[in-house]
């Protein structure tokens, strides 16, 4: 099981709308930060992605190591949170 989950979304965006959801529907609690409410966070979010693409979804483990999910891709969301 996942330690933390972050999500780094925006307003307009609808893959973070189906990452939340997938999310939602396996119970997994998260931290949304919404970059058009904090904009003074997207550097932040560019740095840890390496993009400006939303959604970016850190899964933070138990042993502190960290999966990094860009976008909506549950090929790699999945078994990040399992």
């Amino acid at each position: 099981m996942p330690k933390n989950i972050t999500m780094y979304t925006t307003t307009t965006c609808a893959y973070c709308v189906m990452v939340k959801r997938w999310l939602q529907s396996k119970n997994l609690a998260y931290e949304e930060i919404n970059l058009d409410e904090k904009p003074e966070l997207r550097a932040e979010a560019m740095k840890i992605s390496g993009g400006m693409t939303v959604p970016v979804t850190v899964v933070t483990k138990s042993d502190d190591s960290k999966d990094v999910i860009v976008g909506w891709n549950l090929a790699k969301l999945a078994p990040a949170v399992s």
